[in-house]
């Protein structure tokens, strides 16, 4: 454990800090799951409005550094080609 009072605050903002980035991950998992859950569920119109809710989430996560740019474009790719190929 740290001694040096700067540390110790250090270790609890990364604590907090932490917990928020994990909630953020976890509402943009959510979001991709969801047009993923209707892609297999067939539902295209569904798909394609959770598909425009997951892009800006994603992108949020992108712009917070909570995930890396290719990172996130690599997800918004991967769900666009499941959905181009429902049609």
């Amino acid at each position: 454990m740290a001694n040096i009072q700067s540390a110790r605050k250090r270790a609890r903002q990364a604590v907090k800090r932490r917990a928020h980035n994990v909630t953020l991950r976890s509402r943009m998992r959510t979001a991709m799951k969801a047009v993923l859950k209707a892609v297999q569920a067939g539902d295209k119109d569904e798909a394609q409005a959770c598909f425009r809710k997951a892009v800006p989430e994603i992108d949020r996560m992108v712009g917070k550094g909570i995930i890396k740019k290719n990172r996130g474009a690599q997800y918004k790719s991967r769900l666009n080609a499941k959905l181009r190929a429902m049609s």
